[in-house]
């Protein structure tokens, strides 16, 4: 593993702590030692297999095709960084090259050849959309989500390895509870990340989807959304659940009998019995009627 880590470049080794990471470093630092090594090799992009821990499930076309023809005139400049796998490669980093140059009509592209596991790979792919390409808002919850698990790290320990806030890493996993059709809304970039968390905060999901369409259809703004959110009419995913006294049958007789005995209202709830007295002279005569003797008096 030493030998390993240490062919990989000056970066990997805070790419994999808990010390918030910087992928252009990392990226950079395999790159230099790559170079000075002679290490950059052309390989098929047929045998190429996307990174199976890639966060991203869209692709801007229109991008990828601006960058296609970028690379027609200018090439690769940067080689992508892949694993050997039993067939072929694995990719690393460079989903955008890769694709770009199959859209180009390239048939080889520049790659590193180095070794991952499963876990460094899939930190690999979510920091690199994290800081490069902006992952939409349920993308990058569920590569967090897929990170915090697997890792079995603490959503403050990514919010320091990934450069967020704790806030920021609570907010995006909450998106995870929105019902399909909103999450695809937000997918779509039909309705924006303040819009889903505020959504987030329901627990009702046809509530959310009603909600989530009138943002669609009428444009409703973050702060309209918000304040229909806040409403005690909608069901609340973190609602406090308040107590209700529920006054039981017997007591209620027992509280009757009391009141024919020494013709007072008595009050009987929460293991206590409350009994009003007017004056001393209407605690003597309550104290009479219990037959409750204070000596001395």
């Amino acid at each position: 593993m030493e030998t390993k880590r240490k062919a990989l470049g000056r970066g990997l080794e805070q790419l994999f702590t808990n010390e918030r990471i910087d992928f252009d470093s990392f990226e950079k630092g395999i790159i230099n030692d790559a170079t000075k090594h002679d290490e950059i090799v052309e390989i098929p992009l047929s045998e190429i297999r996307s990174n199976p821990y890639q966060p991203r499930k869209e692709f801007d076309e229109e991008a990828l095709q601006e960058f296609a023809e970028s690379i027609k005139e200018h090439g690769v400049i940067q080689p992508i960084i892949v694993k050997k796998s039993i067939k072929g490669y694995e990719l690393i980093a460079g989903e955008r090259r890769t694709r770009a140059s199959k859209l180009a009509g390239k048939e080889t592209i520049p790659a590193i050849v180095r070794e991952f596991n499963d876990q460094e790979m899939m930190e690999i792919a979510l920091i690199e959309n994290i800081q490069r390409e902006n992952l939409n808002p349920i993308e990058e919850a569920e590569a967090f989500e897929q990170i915090i698990k697997t890792s079995q790290i603490t959503q403050d320990e990514a919010a320091k390895k990934f450069g967020k806030s704790r806030s920021y890493i609570t907010n995006i996993l909450g998106l995870l509870r929105l019902p399909e059709r909103t999450r695809k809304y937000v997918t779509e970039n039909k309705i924006t990340m303040g819009h889903a968390r505020a959504l987030s905060k329901l627990s009702d999901a046809d509530e959310i989807n009603s909600l989530a369409e009138r943002i669609v259809k009428e444009g409703l703004s973050v702060r309209e959304i918000e304040k229909l959110t806040s409403s005690d009419e909608l069901s609340k995913s973190n609602k406090i659940a308040r107590k209700k006294t529920v006054v039981s049958v017997k007591y209620t007789i027992y509280e009757g009998a009391f009141r024919e005995k020494i013709g007072t209202k008595v009050k009987i709830n929460n293991k206590k019995i409350e009994i009003p007295f007017d004056s001393d002279k209407d605690l003597d005569r309550i104290l009479e009627i219990l037959g409750i003797n204070i000596e001395g008096e």
